[in-house]
């Protein structure tokens, strides 16, 4: 639902790679299409056509997962509200003037403060991966937005030397794992929060799957 991730310019990895599909083609495209949606949810707030996009879905309704019923509630919710009261809050907690009320970058979560050693060992994994920021991105590579699209990329892409299982765990373990519960409680706890807060169960329950699968390869 998101832009497609950039064609990386270099094809070096050092680790001895697992191949995408592994754990089943569908199962892979639909995590990719969901680290997707994540990264268009939390770059910017939605438009009104991906908020209808994401109402016309039908989500199943016997499934009783925790995540199921996170993405029920985001759809229920993308059925009943404007892409204008999303703007309002996205602006309110994650831009807002000065200090947001919420960051959404590795850096804060890991090192207490923006722009510190997580946001470099990250570049350096791009890298390696030959992935690179797109000039008309402003948010730095540790935001959460454009970790999942590299999540997405290492799923979904086409150089099965860089997107591979075995490069989505080293990513995820090193960049993401140690710090989303604690993104998403200064969503939940921010101030008038209501639109993001099926977005941060979403990612919770999401991310949570992710790791204890990660955990067993």
């Amino acid at each position: 639902m998101s832009q497609d991730p950039p064609k990386p310019e270099l094809d070096q990895v050092e680790a001895s790679p697992a191949m995408v599909g592994e754990i089943g083609l569908a199962e892979d495209l639909a995590r990719a299409d969901l680290y997707g949606l994540l990264a268009a949810l939390l770059h910017q707030p939605p438009s009104q056509d991906l908020l209808e996009r994401i109402a016309s879905s039908l989500p199943e309704t016997n499934d009783a997962t925790v995540l199921a019923s996170a993405w029920r509630n985001l759809v229920t919710l993308a059925k009943n509200s404007q892409a204008d009261e999303w703007r309002k809050e996205y602006d309110a907690n994650f831009v807002g003037v000065g200090r947001p009320n919420v960051f959404l970058n590795g850096s804060y979560f890991m090192a207490g403060h923006l722009n510190e050693k997580p946001l470099v060992e990250i570049r350096r994994a791009l890298q390696t991966f030959g992935l690179e920021a797109a000039e008309s991105v402003s948010e730095t590579e540790d935001h959460l937005a454009a970790l999942c699209e590299v999540m997405r990329y290492l799923i979904a892409g086409d150089d099965a030397a860089v997107s591979n299982l075995t490069n989505q765990k080293i990513f995820f373990n090193n960049y993401m794992r140690s710090w989303y519960e604690d993104c998403c409680d200064a969503i939940e706890n921010a101030p008038d929060t209501h639109f993001y807060l099926p977005v941060a169960q979403l990612i919770r329950e999401f991310f949570a799957i992710e790791a204890q699968s990660f955990d067993m390869v």
